[in-house]
């Protein structure tokens, strides 16, 4: 058959089905991520050298082609509509670390103190990967061999553009919680936390409770006050109780946009009138129990 215009996609290129509600990139033009570990994932996709797959993959990202993204412990799944009326399963798995090598990259973390307490405060310092080393493993793929990638589309070439536009994606994602990375390389997500600290913490804080003298010991009474004190009692003085402003979700702004948030109205805005009703239910809990007390 005739390859004329052919550009290296086989079966050759058909424009893709519009998705409903896709996920779109945050960014519209230019690089992706702004992060120095979403540059680094997104690197570990440009080298290999995808040509035209490449800008496809930017464009599918760009345009809501990709329907869900799930990231799961030690890779991601996720579903990419085409060309064909079914969407395309894609999956990107990684070489996940062992207990052993979790271990000693824990072990390398905190015995860098500047490093821990950056990575305790929700920083991802660029010299993380220097424990990685130490521990002599490392926090991004170092070779395609470390990557397992995976698409039901017909195309010939893996990885192909679907898995490009995820690869996007999930580097966008990465810029909202770099942590993030840990649990693509294997790491239980509950678990990552437990990585920064240091391994002798929990048994100094055993020991320490274990001096203490059984006297000092007393049960505390399962009541409001023992808990709260005179606040439940002031709990009907309105002039010293208030509710915050309905835009106080801080954790949310700190946290930046979602990609993976879909509606128009940023999510702080969306969940904005749940913060403000649990306020005022906790409001009207205080004066129920200082009107019992």
């Amino acid at each position: 058959m005739s390859r004329r215009g052919w550009d290296g996609e086989y079966p050759p290129r058909a424009k893709p089905r519009r998705a409903a509600d896709g996920i779109k990139a945050q960014t519209k033009r230019g690089a992706f991520g702004s992060g120095w570990w979403a540059k680094r994932w997104i690197g570990v996709l440009e080298g290999f050298s995808l040509g035209a797959r490449l800008t496809r993959g930017r464009s599918y990202a760009r345009s809501g082609q990709v329907i869900q993204i799930a990231l799961e412990t030690g890779g991601v799944r996720a579903v990419v509509q085409g060309s064909r009326a079914k969407p395309y399963d894609v999956t990107i798995r990684m070489r996940e670390l062992g207990s052993a090598q979790w271990r000693a990259v824990g072990a390398a973390i905190t015995n860098n103190v500047r490093l821990a307490a950056a990575l305790l405060a929700g920083e991802m310092p660029e010299d993380i990967e220097t424990a990685f080393a130490t521990a002599g493993v490392t926090l991004f793929p170092a070779s395609a061999k470390e990557l397992k990638t995976a698409c039901s589309c017909p195309d010939w070439s893996n990885p192909c553009k679907h898995l490009a536009a995820v690869f996007y994606l999930v580097g966008e994602e990465f810029d909202r919680d770099p942590f993030l990375l840990f649990v693509v390389r294997g790491l239980a997500r509950e678990a990552v936390r437990d990585l920064f600290a240091a391994p002798t913490a929990a048994d100094a804080s055993e020991t320490a409770a274990a001096e203490v003298p059984a006297r000092r010991a007393r049960s505390v009474p399962l009541a409001a006050d023992a808990f709260w004190g005179n606040a439940v009692r002031a709990a009907g003085s309105e002039s010293r109780l208030r509710a915050p402003a309905p835009s106080d979700a801080a954790i949310l702004k700190r946290a930046g946009r979602f990609p993976f948030w879909r509606d128009a109205v940023p999510l702080e805005e969306a969940v904005a009138p749940i913060y403000r009703d649990a306020a005022n239910a906790a409001l009207e809990w205080l004066a129920d129990q200082a009107d019992r007390g």
